[in-house]
């Protein structure tokens, strides 16, 4: 029985991956912060480990007799996060935690990224091999990471996979509810024409790939991009999202210009009192941004398959928001 170490055991991910790798037979050490949530974890046969990116000295001594580490936790973007706390986590955290590793002679390292770390696709789908782009804090510290975790594969200190997931949803997720809500509620209005692409990832999709990273052999030093087998323009996810919950397509759109105008004045008015901007310009990429992805090369080296079409997924994920109450 393989012993592995996810980092970000208590996140939506990182809940999934665990309860996935229990089932595929592995022994499953997750790492958690003392304020972290473990509910949910604690219903699993797992071992709780606390420890914190943020406190390199919390990680040591940690992975004696481990296998393989996922290395899932980070950061998430958000505002009035300095951006040394996203250096502190994202980077430095990730190079503790590769040194523990190399120290304990783990075999393999699955390094969670993100395809933020090439901003905005200019030519979609993107491949794993575009240009570095990153738009903010987070997506900068995320692609240091990246870098970093790849230096230790080449430089044959560590057997070293890099992931990048693409827009990650389904039941349990928060991330996409504001979303959903808005359409329900019939307040979603559309900024701009809608005419941009967006890719999204079921998470059992997701997870699957990322397990098979750390399992295929060949793929060592590479790094894949996991994402869903389609993507669609941001007007038919909207629809397929009202379709779903039986109410009608919004319609009206919003010119663009006038609202980024708005957020500039926010950031203006706000930032310089340390107050949170209710609008700002990074709030309307989802509107503004191609999200766009090849996953041609995990298909054709992991064997990665996506199983569930995306109106499966968003259907799937309605039900548990209603189910939950979380829609009204």
């Amino acid at each position: 029985m393989k012993r592995v170490w996810v980092t970000g055991a208590s996140g939506f991910t990182g809940y999934y991956l665990c309860k996935a790798l229990i089932e595929r037979g592995y022994s499953v050490q997750a790492l958690v912060r003392k304020t972290s949530n473990t509910n949910q974890l604690e219903k699993l046969n797992l071992e709780l480990t606390e420890g914190d990116l943020s406190a390199p000295l919390s990680l040591m001594g940690k992975l004696n007799g481990i296998d393989l580490v996922f290395h899932i936790a980070a950061l998430y973007r958000q505002e009035g996060v300095a951006r040394e706390m996203f250096s502190r986590v994202n980077v430095e955290g990730t190079r503790a935690l590769l040194e523990e590793s190399v120290t304990a002679g783990v075999k393999r390292f699955v390094h969670c990224s993100t395809v933020g770390v090439q901003g905005e696709i200019t030519d979609p789908p993107a491949r794993e091999t575009a240009p570095f782009n990153p738009g903010d804090h987070y997506q900068e510290s995320k692609m240091e990471g990246e870098k970093l975790a790849l230096a230790y594969a080449q430089a044959n200190k560590l057997d070293v996979v890099v992931v990048r997931p693409v827009g990650i949803y389904g039941p349990g997720d928060t991330r996409f509810l504001k979303l959903f809500k808005h359409i329900y509620q019939g307040k979603f209005r559309m900024i701009g024409k809608g005419k941009v692409l967006y890719h999204l990832t079921f998470v059992e999709d997701l997870i699957r790939g990322i397990i098979l990273s750390g399992e295929k052999k060949q793929a060592s030093g590479q790094v894949y991009t996991l994402g869903g087998n389609e993507y669609v323009e941001l007007n038919k996810l909207v629809e397929m999202i009202a379709k779903i919950l039986n109410k009608p397509n919004p319609g009206k759109h919003i010119p663009l210009w006038p609202v980024q105008l708005a957020a500039l004045a926010c950031e203006a008015m706000c930032r310089p009192l340390g107050i949170e901007p209710p609008l700002y310009r990074r709030r309307l990429d989802f509107f503004t941004k191609d999200r766009a992805f090849d996953i041609s090369k995990a298909r054709q080296e992991l064997g990665y398959q996506p199983r569930v079409s995306l109106e499966e997924g968003l259907q799937k994920t309605a039900e548990w928001y209603l189910n939950h109450g979380m829609l009204d």
